[in-house]
């Protein structure tokens, strides 16, 4: 029978269709997820001078900026959804309030290989990626017009992907996103009630009980969140309490490059290589002006940093769009399970 499930971090009900349930071979909506390539790619390696000039690089080698050398490189969002200059002029009409759109959007090189995928990167490797959005943040928080910085990936045209170059983007927004804000609300609600994390209580829960668990080590835990909006949605938190991924030490990142490795391949074996969204939930910069008092101020003690991986297997449609309702065939029991029985190898 159908479930109707309420998600205690996001304050939002899914509903479980287990009537429809299915298997990692019954989703067959990623079949076409490249773009046509007319064999040019500005974010290969020797083509630096065909993007924006970088903001950020590494390794730091003594490479001159813009030219070969780079296992990561930071460049401006050549059609940025906001505006880095100017400033912000809130200002309202009546009862609609706006402001100049002012923010960061960049783009995270993650390779000079073409067509190697996180899944598929060296462990070493893919601690530099990570390096890189926590370099990012750091920087980015300095801007005190900036309340909140959003690491994104989008693998695959049906997960909006414009390029098959590996990068992920970095949009830096003036204001707490409303999906953010939502967790920040019952993180802190929950906090002020019983003055424990919400995060931590519901992974202390997941690791009892173990059927939601993709993956657990010393330093992070995989898990198909309860109330899943996604077939073989995948949320990655650490085990260790952390309200801020710009603090992790190198090597917490070690361990968080192992354990999205581990979750990105399994999801690409059971899924045959499926369009997918990373999102980097991160804490907002308390260093933002202009804030409202009690703005956050439990933030250290009840917020809880990590990665949502959100395979696009299937359709939004007319009922989510209406309701706020997400509809998941795969149980996240059944899709825990399909994703812990995968066998994943490396060559390091």
């Amino acid at each position: 029978m159908p479930e109707l499930r309420k998600s205690p971090i996001a304050n939002r009900w899914v509903i479980i269709a287990t009537d429809r349930a299915r298997r990692p071979s019954d989703f067959h909506l990623h079949t076409e997820q490249r773009r046509p390539s007319d064999g040019f790619c500005p974010f290969c390696e020797g083509n630096e001078d065909k993007t924006p000039p970088e903001i950020f690089a590494l390794p730091y080698n003594g490479r001159k900026p813009n030219t070969p050398g780079w296992q990561t490189r930071v460049v401006p969002n050549r059609f940025p959804a906001l505006a880095i200059e100017g400033n912000l002029d809130r200002r309202g009409n009546g009862l609609f309030d706006y402001m100049n759109g002012i923010g960061a959007h960049e783009v995270v090189i993650e390779t000079p290989q073409h067509d190697l995928e996180m899944g598929d990167m060296p462990l070493a490797h893919l601690e530099i990626i990570l390096s890189t959005y926590r370099a990012r943040i750091l920087d980015l928080v300095n801007d005190m017009r900036l309340r909140y910085i959003l690491i994104f990936k989008n693998f695959g045209l049906a997960a909006g992907a414009s390029l098959e170059h590996p990068h992920t983007q970095i949009i830096a927004t003036p204001i707490t996103p409303r999906v953010v804000k939502q967790e920040l609300i019952s993180a802190q609600s929950h906090f002020l009630d019983k003055e424990r994390c919400l995060f931590c209580d519901i992974l202390a829960q997941e690791i009892k009980d173990e059927e939601r668990i993709v993956s657990v080590n010393e330093h992070f835990v995989a898990l198909c969140p309860f109330a899943s909006r996604f077939p073989f949605e995948t949320w990655i938190f650490p085990r260790k309490h952390s309200a801020h991924f710009s603090c992790s030490s190198d090597e917490l990142l070690h361990h968080l490059a192992f354990a999205l490795r581990d979750s990105l391949k399994r999801i690409s074996v059971a899924l045959e290589s499926p369009p997918y969204n990373f999102v980097l939930h991160n804490s907002p910069n308390i260093k933002g002006k202009a804030r409202r008092p009690g703005y956050w101020q439990t933030l250290d003690l009840d917020y809880h940093w990590h990665i949502e991986i959100m395979p696009r297997v299937t359709k939004v449609a007319g009922f989510e769009w209406g309701t706020g309702f997400y509809i998941n065939p795969t149980p996240p029991e059944q899709a825990a399970k399909y994703l812990r029985d995968v066998e994943v190898s490396w060559p390091d």
